[in-house]
């Protein structure tokens, strides 16, 4: 066998990873329902609390990366961690405040053990689950579906294409954001002054 097989392998193998990861982001316009995603855009833009995310796993990796990402349009966001939640941390939620709880299967026990707690709290509540019959469907107020064909991985087990998706929803959940709010480069140049970004903003590049 040539030495450089192996190499030649993986990178066909990377390819098909990427067409598959590709093809679920493109898929979601047929997916996602569109008066879901108007609802969450306008919930999140007239609220007067706090966003709160949260996702065990791989669902919680998305879920910090929602909550940065609403922080950086002047959207106040923070992860909940499930397990902290339920032994006291659920005292963060106010009935103001917003809270996206991410779960593929819609049935995480961590999460659910959340759900009541949110709810006699009366906060509003999204669940992100592919499952409209799950726990965390039925209990949201407002229930995001989000679902891929498969996972690229030969199990379809590894939670890849169906974070992305997750995120790819978000991001375009909060450039909307950035419409409905008026956010302007001025305020991003207030609270993004470090790294490159940073040094565009202060120099007035686009």
């Amino acid at each position: 066998m040539d030495a450089s097989t192996p190499a030649i392998q993986a990178w066909d193998l990377a390819r098909e990873v990427w067409d598959s990861e590709a093809a679920s982001i493109q898929a979601l316009p047929d997916i996602v329902s569109p008066a879901a995603f108007n609802q969450c855009v306008a919930k999140l833009t007239a609220c007067t609390g706090r966003v709160l995310t949260t996702g065990c796993g791989t669902s919680a990796a998305a879920a910090k990366k929602i909550a940065h990402s609403l922080c950086c349009i002047e959207r106040p966001a923070a992860f909940l961690s499930p397990g902290d939640a339920v032994h006291g941390g659920l005292g963060l939620v106010q009935a103001e405040d917003i809270v996206i709880a991410i779960s593929k299967g819609g049935s995480t026990p961590e999460i659910a053990n959340m759900l009541p707690a949110i709810k006699t709290k009366k906060a509003f509540l999204v669940g992100v689950t592919e499952n409209g019959e799950s726990i965390l469907a039925k209990q949201s107020d407002l229930w995001l579906r989000v679902k891929v064909e498969r996972e690229p991985d030969p199990f379809n087990m590894l939670a890849t294409a169906s974070t992305m998706a997750v995120i790819a929803v978000f991001d375009a959940v909060c450039i909307a954001l950035m419409r409905t709010t008026g956010y302007t480069r001025e305020q991003f140049a207030v609270i993004h002054p470090g790294g490159a970004v940073g040094r565009r903003l202060a120099q007035g590049e686009k």
